[in-house]
Formats: structure tokens, sequence, C-alpha cells
């Protein structure tokens, strides 16, 4: 009931006080030319068209497989857009260009659905790289790495059902589990916060199991390791609230990163398939409303807790905006952090740096044929998500018609 009574009050607050300040596009596309401009507007008319993008994610899989020269078509097009490069170098001038405007970057070495020890341990000496980038430079205050670039999701799952393990399976679990505690161990040493991203909901509680315990170990004084709380699943607030008592108990701190979810088709397809109630909220409005009831429980718990606010939703961010000004917290207060991606939602990412806010962009980066299933997530997500990209195309539209682009 509390929770309920501070999220009407910051409603009515966010939308009686609040200045909108998320429509000025001078501000959210100052960093690209004017060519830059119409790329970004062309594509998102191209990703607009979920035909488009079914037809042609299926051509790219296939000219990928069979080795076809697609990498530069690629490069040109989509992953300029939403990834920094190739390298963690490559990344250096994206990185040192969007700290002009105050906007921080997380190197994200964006490799994924791997099956073999040789690319797990490369995953995580690309991490522990990223950590040192992020060390040397104020420009990157976090690193972050995905479970399942350090071990296969079928052990996940397995370990998370509380299966029996095989001798080999154990062996290779431990080297999982030796892996996290390798990254965090060396952020914690380096005093380097490190986003922990989340997952597939049926990996994700041995994920949860290992990056508790990495809490228990390094975030004795502040929140070092970081989980992710995807709100769109109506359990989760119930793990931060347990999160929290044994935090409370054993007297360590908890950084969250909030998103709502990238994988909701692929959860509903696979509850529906297994014959399980699906994990995924009943609607959108379910789902904003968790997100928000998460943001309001870790605000209320700051002395505990540190907030990595990942979200494209401007009420969202308009409502911890309004829930900081209340409470009297400074607008860079280290404990609370915006992140968005790269290549979206710039509208949000520099208008919020232009005033003061700790802002971070998610920079993925990895060779070309690697990114591909974050990429092709990339455009589905915008495709799939109710008014994402009509937004992204109003919003060129409108800076293309300031710069008089629109003829």
């Amino acid at each position: 009931m509390v929770f309920f009574h501070l999220e009407i009050d910051t409603f009515v607050y966010f939308q009686t006080t609040m200045e909108k300040i998320f429509n000025n596009t001078e501000v959210a596309f100052s960093l690209k030319t004017d060519t830059e401009l119409d790329r970004a507007y062309f594509l998102f008319k191209m990703i607009a068209s979920e035909p488009l993008v079914r037809i042609g994610t299926a051509v790219t899989n296939f000219a990928i497989k069979a080795h076809l020269p697609v990498e530069g078509l690629i490069r040109a097009t989509v992953f300029d857009h939403f990834c920094g490069g190739t390298t963690e170098v490559d990344c250096l001038s994206v990185v040192d260009k969007m700290f002009t405007k105050g906007v921080s970057s997380v190197l994200d070495y964006s490799v994924e659905g791997k099956e073999e020890e040789a690319q797990f341990d490369a995953a995580l000496n690309m991490t522990l790289k990223t950590v040192d980038f992020a060390k040397e430079r104020q420009a990157i205050p976090f690193a972050v790495f995905k479970p399942t670039g350090l071990g296969r999701i079928a052990l996940y799952e397995k370990v998370g059902l509380k299966h029996p393990l095989t001798e080999a399976e154990r062996a290779e679990w431990s080297r999982v589990q030796e892996r996290f505690d390798i990254i965090c161990k060396t952020a914690h040493e380096k005093d380097v916060a490190l986003l922990i991203d989340a997952e597939e909901s049926w990996m994700q509680d041995a994920a949860d199991a290992i990056v508790e315990e990495m809490m228990r170990r390094y975030n004795q004084k502040k929140a070092i390791v970081f989980n992710t709380l995807q709100l769109y699943r109506w359990d989760r607030m119930d793990y931060l609230k347990q999160l929290h008592a044994k935090a409370e108990t054993d007297g360590f701190y908890i950084g969250m990163k909030l998103v709502r979810g990238a994988y909701m088709e692929k959860e509903n397809d696979r509850a529906q398939q297994h014959g399980y109630p699906t994990p995924i909220c009943r609607d959108k409005a379910a789902t904003d409303a968790n997100y928000d009831t998460a943001v309001d429980y870790m605000m209320t718990h700051l002395e505990r807790m540190a907030i990595f606010a990942g979200t494209h939703n401007e009420e969202s961010s308009y409502k911890l905006m309004a829930c900081m000004e209340q409470k009297g917290i400074a607008k860079n207060d280290p404990r609370i952090w915006f992140g968005q991606l790269y290549g979206m939602s710039d509208n949000i990412s520099y208008n919020l740096a232009a005033h003061g806010y700790n802002v971070a962009k998610y920079l993925p980066f990895g060779p070309v044929r690697d990114v591909m299933p974050y990429l092709i997530r990339r455009a589905e997500e915008n495709t799939s998500v109710a008014g994402q990209t009509s937004r992204e195309l109003n919003l060129l539209k409108t800076e293309r018609e300031r710069r008089k682009l629109d003829k």
C-alpha cells in the first residue's frame, strides 16, 4: 500500500511539474551529421516494416552461413548504427565523441551463443580488457558481460533445475563459477562497477545464485556487482525483496540494472510448448507497473542499493527524475544511473546528460558475424515494441525538418 501511494504521488508530481525535456531533438541528435541523420531515418523506416525485417533476417542469416560477402553492407547500415566497432579499440572514437556531451559508455562484447570452453575463455579475457578500459577512462564507468558468454545455456538450465550433474559437468560448472569470480574480483580490485546481464528465464536461477554470491564477496562497502532484473517477469519483485532481506541480514549492498526485457516472444512460445505458465506479465501495462514498482522500491532503500535504470520509456524516466527531485537526491548521485542502447532513444540519453544526470549508453562491439544475433534482436525489438519505431521516426523527422533536410 505504501508503494501504491508513493507511485501515485510521484505520477501526479511528474505529470504536473516535470519539464518535458525529451522533445528537444537539437540536443538529442547534436552529434549526428546530416548524412548520419538521413541514414538513421532510412534504417528505422525499414525496421518499421515487420515483413521486411523478417525477410531481411532470413536472408542475412543465410548469407552469413553461406559465407557470402555481406559484411560490408551490414557494417555500413545496421552495424554502424547500433554498434561501436569490431574491437574495443575501435569503439574509442565513439566513446570520446559521446562523452563530449556528457554521455558515458558501457563497452558490451556482444558475442553470444557459443558452446566451447575456448570461446568462453576468450569472452572472459575480453571482459577483463573492458574492465581495464573502464579503470583507465572516466567515460566508461561500467563493465558488462552476459552469463552465457562464460558457459553453456543448457548447463545453466540443468543447474537451475537442480538436476544431477555428471562429473564432467560438475567440472565445467566449476569453471563457469571461476570465470565469474575472476571478473568480479578484478572489478572489485580496480573499483569498476560491473553489470551482469539477464537472459532467458530457464537459465536465470543458476546465474542469479552465482551473482548473489559475488555480491556477498565484493559488495561489502558499496555496489560493485550488479545483477539485472527483467520486469516483464511477474516474479521479479519477490526476488528483489528476498535479496534485500539477505543483504540487510548479511551486510552486503545490492546493485541492480532494471530493464523490461528482450525475450518476450521466446519466453511465451517456450511456456506454451512445455505446458507451464508464462513468466511474462499479462500485458504491457502490467510490465510498466512492475518496472515502476521496482524503481520505487529501490529508491526507498537507496541506503542499501544502487540503480542502473535501463529503459527507453520516457514516462519511467520522468518518474525516476521526479522521485529524485522529491527526495532531494542530486542528479549526479553515483548510486543512480540511466541507461539506453547505442543507436536508440538518443532523445532520452542526451537530454538527460544535458540536464546533469548520470547516463550511459550500452556500446556493443565484436566481429560483424558474431554480433548478428544482437543486431537481429534489436531489429525485432523495434518492430514488436509498440510505438518504439514510430517514436524514433517522428523524432528523426522533426530534426530533419528543423535542419531543413526534409524537402
